[in-house]
C-alpha cells in the first residue's frame, strides 16, 4: 500500500508539472521569434512591472487542459497576477502574443474580469499590458459572466488604471486602453477596433496597421493614447513612475513626499523666460521644471494639444497636476484637442484627489470655421464643467492674459471654489483682446485706448475686487503655491471617497 507520503509526491510532481506547462507560452519558437523583435515576452513584462521577486501568478492553470481537437493554451494567453509596484499592491495582467496571437479565450476572458474584481474589492491599481487579436472565434460566448470593459467602466474612478500597448492590439482587448485612465504605447505598437485584413473585407481600404491605428495615429491625431516611448521596458518604466503619484485607490491619499527640493525658493530665473509683453511666446515646460521639485515633472500626453501642457509633479513633496497654457502654441489659444486632453487629465486628478494648478496664458479659445467644426465650443465646455466640478484644492494662477471662456476654463472664476487665485502683474484681462475686437465693436479711438488701458492693468481691477486673491512677483510663484497648499491641508484629515458625478457632462 502506497503510504500517504509517497501519495504526496506523487501529487506534487504532478503539480510542478503542470506548473512548468502553464509557463511554457507558445514554445521556445515563438518566444524566439518575439524576443528578436525586440520585445520583452509577456512574462519577461509582468517580471519588468512588479517589484523583484513580488508577483504572485493567478489563474496560472487556465487552459492548461486539452480536449480532442484541442491543445493546451498555456495561462489561456494572459499572464495575470498581483504583486507590489514601489512597494505597493498592485494587479497586472499581460496578453501573451506567442500563445494564439495574443487572443482572448473563454478562460482568459474570465481571468480579465477577475482581475478588474479583484482591483475594485481590495482597491489596488490595474495595469494591463495589451498584444493581442481580441476575441478568439472558437469562444463559446455563453453569456455566465459580466465581462472586463463592464468591470472597467464601473471601475474607473476608484483606482488609477493604466493600459500599455505593446504590439498590435485589436477589438475587444483594445477597447481596454480608451477604458483606462493612462494609455503608452510604444514604437511597434498600434491599436485599432479591427484589423487590416476586416477593414479591408468590410470597407475596402487598404491600409498598413500603422497607418490604421499606430503611434502616428493615437498619439498625435486621435488622443487615444498619451505617451509614446522607445520600447517595452520603457513602456512599464514610465506605467510605474505615472503610479507614483497617485494613491492606491479613491478612498486614500498621496503621502507626502520628502526630498532635497521640497522646501521655498524662489523662481530667479522666470524674469529671463517670461517676457511680460503676452504678445512674446515662452516654453510653458521651462516654467514648470523650474517651478516644480527636482526632477519630479512628468508631462502627460505631450503630442496632442499643445496648447496646453498637462503635467504631474510635486510641489513641496505634494504630487499636484498641472494644466497650463503654452504660450509658445499658439499664443495658447485653447483648441479642441487641448480642452478634450485637459477634460480627462482634469477628471482623473479629481478622481482621486490631487490638487490642481492652473496657470492661465491665453487669448481665449480657438476661433475660425476649423476650430467650430471640430466642436471647439463642446470641448471647451466639457473642461469648463470638469474644473468647476473640482473638490480638491484648486490653486489658479494668470501669468500675462487670460481672455473670455479661456479664462472662465483655467478655474479663473471669482469664488468658485479656488484655494487660492493669483496673478502677475500686468496680467490682460476682459472679454477679448481689444486690438482683435476693436474693429468689430467698431470702437471709437477714445473708447479703444481706455479699454486696452483696463485690459493692461487687469489684475489689479479684478484684485481690487476680490477676483485675485493676490498679486505676485513671478519669482514667488511656487513659495505661493506651496503656501496655497499648506492651506489646503486641512482637507488631509477629511474621510476620502470616490467623487460621485452628477449631471451630464458636455
Amino acid at each position: 500500500m502506497t503510504s500517504g507520503l509517497g501519495r504526496w509526491e506523487a501529487l506534487l510532481s504532478e503539480l510542478g508539472r503542470r506548473r512548468d506547462a502553464s509557463q511554457e507560452m507558445g514554445g521556445q519558437e515563438r518566444i524566439a521569434r518575439h524576443r528578436a523583435a525586440g520585445k520583452l515576452d509577456a512574462r519577461q513584462r509582468i517580471a519588468h512591472l512588479f517589484d523583484h521577486g513580488r508577483f504572485v501568478e493567478i489563474g496560472a492553470f487556465v487552459g492548461g487542459l486539452s480536449g480532442p481537437d484541442q491543445a493546451p493554451t498555456p495561462a489561456d494567453g494572459l499572464v495575470a497576477g498581483f504583486g507590489k509596484i514601489n512597494g505597493r499592491p498592485a494587479l497586472a495582467g499581460a496578453e501573451d502574443f506567442t500563445v494564439l496571437g495574443g487572443s482572448i479565450g473563454d478562460g482568459g476572458s474570465d481571468k480579465r474580469y477577475r482581475l478588474v474584481q479583484l482591483a475594485a474589492q481590495e482597491r489596488v491599481p490595474l495595469v494591463f499590458m495589451l498584444e493581442g487579436a481580441g476575441h478568439r472565434l472558437t469562444n463559446s460566448h455563453s453569456g455566465r459572466r459580466p465581462n472586463d470593459l463592464q468591470g472597467l467602466a464601473e471601475l474607473s474612478g476608484q483606482v488609477p488604471i493604466v493600459c500599455l500597448v505593446m504590439g498590435a492590439s485589436a477589438g475587444h482587448g483594445a477597447l481596454t486602453a480608451p477604458l483606462s485612465d493612462f494609455v503608452v504605447m510604444t514604437e511597434a505598437a498600434s491599436l485599432f477596433t479591427a484589423g487590416p485584413p476586416l477593414v479591408k473585407g468590410a470597407i475596402g481600404e487598404i491600409v498598413t496597421k500603422e497607418q490604421l491605428g499606430g503611434p502616428q495615429v493615437h498619439i498625435v491625431q486621435s488622443g487615444v493614447a498619451h505617451n509614446l516611448v522607445v520600447n517595452d521596458q520603457a513602456a512599464i518604466d514610465v506605467a510605474r513612475r505615472y503610479l507614483s503619484y497617485f494613491p492606491l485607490n479613491a478612498w486614500t491619499r498621496t503621502g507626502r513626499c520628502d526630498g532635497p527640493d521640497t522646501g521655498p525658493r524662489r523662481l530667479d530665473g522666470i524674469l529671463g523666460l517670461i517676457d511680460p509683453d503676452p504678445r512674446i511666446p515662452f516654453e510653458m515646460r521651462g516654467v514648470l521644471e523650474m517651478l516644480a521639485d527636482k526632477d519630479s515633472l512628468f508631462e502627460v500626453q505631450p503630442q496632442f494639444g499643445g496648447s496646453i501642457v498637462t503635467a504631474l509633479a510635486r510641489l513641496g513633496g505634494r504630487a499636484v497636476a498641472i494644466v497650463a497654457n503654452d504660450a509658445s502654441h499658439g499664443a495658447g489659444a485653447i483648441d479642441a484637442e487641448a480642452a478634450d486632453k485637459a477634460a480627462h487629465f482634469i477628471d482623473v486628478a479629481g478622481a482621486f484627489h490631487l490638487p490642481v494648478v492652473f496657470l492661465a496664458d491665453n487669448p481665449g479659445v480657438m476661433v475660425g470655421t476649423a476650430a467650430e467644426k471640430s466642436g471647439i465650443l463642446r470641448h471647451a465646455a466639457r473642461m469648463f464643467v470638469a474644473q468647476h466640478r473640482l473638490n480638491v484644492p484648486k490653486l489658479h494662477v494668470t501669468l500675462r492674459k487670460a481672455f473670455g471662456f479661456g479664462s472662465s476654463i483655467m478655474a479663473m472664476n471669482p469664488f468658485d471654489g479656488q484655494t487660492i487665485t493669483l496673478a502677475f502683474p500686468g496680467a490682460s484681462l476682459g472679454a477679448m483682446p481689444v486690438a482683435s475686437a476693436a474693429a468689430s465693436a467698431k470702437l471709437d479711438d477714445e473708447t479703444r485706448t481706455r479699454i486696452a488701458s483696463e485690459q493692461a492693468g487687469g489684475a489689479f481691477h479684478i484684485a481690487d475686487r476680490l477676483g485675485f486673491d493676490d498679486v505676485i512677483d513671478p519669482r514667488d510663484l511656487r513659495n505661493a503655491l506651496l503656501l496655497g497648499l499648506e492651506l489646503a491641508q486641512g482637507r488631509d484629515g477629511a474621510v476620502a471617497s470616490p467623487v460621485m458625478v452628477a449631471g451630464v457632462t458636455p
